[in-house]
């Protein structure tokens, strides 16, 4: 679709209803994205019927020139879904619950408390997306963008030492020449090179990456995989009114939507958990950001301890089933068995 962010003065509405937008910082179309009307009418404080108002008069001006590409059949889509590679964890179970792994065109969210282990899968998705295509791999690159400073270089290397023996050790295994080939073509420090790193030391910086991601993929193409850790940080602190923060989150989940669809890469999130009180003062881990921010991820899992062991569960996905599976986090990376005493506890 093609639309033109226009500045609500320009807008069809009364000047007492354009006012109390702008007080409300409702300035251009995009700050109504993903708005709904009882969230307009609460933020600008008008009634319920000028909200539906508002919202319609921007549908109707912002309904944009339908193009050619953007049509097309069930079964193209179909047929397109059937020659996706997906992005395998290392960990067959975890694996398994996904699908065969994560998906491109769509963003996982992985959920859970600090030291479950959601870095440890970001840096490993981030080197497993460079597999060979010989190896049914995607061959990409990924981006990293680290919220928090918890992406740790050096435990990188290693899990890109590992990945190349393990995958040494797959052609081996096969008895496949050419396998064995392209797996000793993979250099760890090369690895290391094709994950773009960014830090976002506040939100500013955070949306201004976002920002730039549509003409940074453009400019690499081989850019597979995007990973934002964690996408949950920044917003958690720094906003004081909440319908502002909302309205930032809803642009910035839609920027990642389009990005994902039209270039056809994995977006891969981890988020915070927050303890939400519930009837008869019971209470449960829920992930951070709020019920507006739950669409915003195609799939979500949420990790746990569970017993002293890691635990992943799918609890949201149009695609997949509810259903769990255990993983571990070892010296070499994700996998799906521990080896003895190779335990690591890991955020």
């Amino acid at each position: 679709m093609v639309g033109v962010d226009v500045d609500i003065t320009l807008r069809g509405l009364a000047p007492a209803l354009r006012a109390a937008l702008k007080a409300a910082g409702f300035r251009s179309d995009s700050d109504f994205l993903g708005v709904q009307p009882l969230e307009l009418a609460s933020e600008a404080r008008i009634s319920h019927k000028d909200a539906l108002l508002v919202l319609q008069e921007l549908a109707g001006n912002s309904i944009g020139v339908l193009e050619r590409e953007d049509v097309t059949s069930a079964k193209e889509m179909f047929d397109k879904e059937r020659r996706k590679k997906t992005l395998v964890t290392f960990c067959q179970p975890l694996d398994r619950i996904l699908g065969g792994g994560i998906r491109t065109g769509q963003i996982t969210e992985f959920c859970g408390a600090p030291g479950v282990g959601k870095t440890q899968i970001g840096m490993q998705l981030a080197i497993n997306v460079q597999m060979p295509a010989a190896f049914n791999g995607l061959a990409g690159e990924a981006v990293y963008l680290d919220t928090e400073g918890s992406f740790a270089a050096k435990r990188c290397s290693q899990m890109a030492e590992a990945f190349c023996r393990h995958l040494e050790k797959v052609a081996v295994r096969r008895k496949d020449d050419a396998l064995l080939a392209e797996a000793r073509k993979l250099d760890p420090d090369r690895i290391l090179e094709r994950i773009y790193f960014f830090r976002a030391r506040d939100v500013t910086e955070q949306l201004a990456v976002i920002d730039i991601l549509p003409s940074f993929v453009r400019e690499h193409p081989s850019v597979k995989l995007v990973i934002i850790d964690s996408i949950a940080f920044h917003f958690r602190q720094d906003f004081e009114d909440m319908g502002v923060r909302t309205r930032r989150l809803m642009q910035m989940a839609q920027s990642l939507m389009e990005l994902a669809h039209k270039r056809d890469l994995a977006i891969v999130m981890t988020n915070h958990v927050t303890t939400r009180v519930m009837a008869e003062g019971k209470s449960r881990l829920v992930p951070a950001l709020g019920d507006s921010w739950a669409h915003a991820a195609t799939n979500r899992v949420l990790c746990y301890w569970q017993d002293g062991k890691r635990h992943a569960y799918v609890f949201k996905s149009p695609f997949l089933p509810a259903a769990g599976a255990e993983f571990t986090v070892s010296s070499d990376g994700i996998r799906g068995h521990a080896p003895r005493n190779q335990g690591v506890k890991r955020k």
